[in-house]
């Protein structure tokens, strides 16, 4: 990164935009280093509701954060798209799976979702720390759930679906994130072996006036249902989305509405 920055500097009086957001995206890693090396990365924790007349919390999403040496909040958003791909999106996986086996274990009652990327499953580190967070008699495999995004599911479904074989029988659960968004064609959802799905959030904003986005979640609701999977919408922000997604037949809302992600339970 320091020698793309570097390579822009001749350029900058050419080309001032690109230079700005490269030595912002530069800054921004330095960051996110120096949260990782100084252990400054804690989970926040967003509710999943079920879908009923007095809805009941069915699971936590738990969310890394990562903050600067002030205690300031580094906005996932401006660093996952830069990471995601590297080293430090290894990291993040690390960092993220042990503050949630640690939580699991912590807490015999809660249940815990955590977002995967498909190429930390072949990281030697990552799969140390499940492994032995796994051996733990409190048994959090069955209380964990790992979110794997259509793209990453796809990008190596090989080893996705190879490594879902190997842990649901350890009691651990998977949900397909983004379910609608991305790249897995109906077809290929009977060669994985997903839980449940989370609806992607573009079909679920306005869905009480939206007609378009009413039939396309019907229509992922009965594939999800289908393939005996929960249907989890995702970004529920009102009252009248709660209510139409009620009636339209999801399984769990997931949302502002219902909770921000908090740093206690």
């Amino acid at each position: 990164m320091q020698q793309a920055v570097n390579e822009l500097d001749d350029h900058a009086l050419l080309d001032p935009l690109q230079y700005a957001m490269a030595s912002r995206d530069a800054d921004v890693m330095d960051l996110v280093r120096d949260a990782l090396g100084a252990g400054r990365a804690q989970l926040a924790f967003q509710p999943i509701m079920t879908s009923e007349a007095s809805p009941q919390v069915a699971f936590y999403e738990g969310l890394v954060r990562l903050s600067d040496d002030a205690g300031r909040i580094i906005p996932a958003a401006h660093f996952m798209p830069l990471i995601e791909e590297t080293v430090m999106g290894r990291q993040i996986d690390c960092v993220t799976l042990d503050l949630a086996l640690k939580m699991l274990v912590a807490r015999p009652n809660l249940r815990l979702s955590v977002n995967l990327s498909a190429r930390s499953i072949g990281d030697g580190e990552w799969r140390r720390i499940l492994d032995n967070g796994l051996l733990n008699r409190a048994k959090p495999g069955d209380r964990l759930i790992f979110e794997i995004s259509e793209t990453s599911a796809m990008m190596l479904h090989e080893n996705v679906i190879r490594f879902m074989a190997e842990m649901q029988p350890k009691g651990v659960a998977f949900a397909l994130d983004g379910f609608g968004a991305g790249f897995t064609a109906f077809r290929h959802l009977k060669d994985f072996f997903f839980d449940l799905v989370k609806i992607d959030k573009s079909f679920i904003r306005g869905i009480d006036n939206n007609t378009d986005n009413q039939v396309l979640a019907e229509a992922l609701v009965t594939v999800a249902h289908q393939f005996e999977m929960f249907a989890v919408a995702d970004g529920v922000e009102t009252a009248e989305e709660a209510a139409f997604l009620e009636r339209l037949g999801v399984d769990c809302l997931q949302g502002y509405f219902y909770g921000v992600p908090k740093f206690e339970l």
